[in-house]
């Protein structure tokens, strides 16, 4: 089994940096991909980005390319989203999640993930 936990998150203004962490632990050297999903409020849960965790390839949603950037620790065995020039569409429930499988496609779904953290609420104010 693999455990992630995320961290971070919280109430900033639009324009504004905010950066969201994720730790993975148990078994983790079964992980090829990892995530990060946001679910914003009456909204489906969304694909933000994600990182194959042994070449290191990144995939970002439209909405979010050029302003979040998403990045892995492996001797930590975290991922973190670096979000920059928020705005209040941001604003969402955002989870982390990890995979068994390498994930080639450019747009991830919830069903290729096995794994998921709780969520950390990030809000942005206008």
């Amino acid at each position: 089994q693999v455990q992630v936990v995320e961290s971070g998150g919280g109430l900033v203004q639009a324009g504004d940096s905010l950066r969201v962490s994720c730790a993975a632990s148990g078994r983790t050297n079964s992980i090829y991909t990892m995530a990060w999903f946001r679910q914003g409020p009456g909204k489906e849960r969304e694909f933000v980005s994600g990182i194959n965790w042994n070449a290191g390839t990144t995939s970002y949603a439209d909405s979010v390319r050029g302003r979040f950037t998403i990045s892995r620790d492996i001797a930590e065995k975290t991922i973190n989203l670096q979000m920059n020039s928020l705005k209040p569409e941001d604003t969402a429930v955002y989870y982390c999640a990890a995979s068994r499988y390498i994930i080639r496609s450019t747009y991830h779904t919830p069903d290729q993930y096995q794994y998921w953290g709780q969520g950390t609420q990030v809000t942005v104010s206008s």
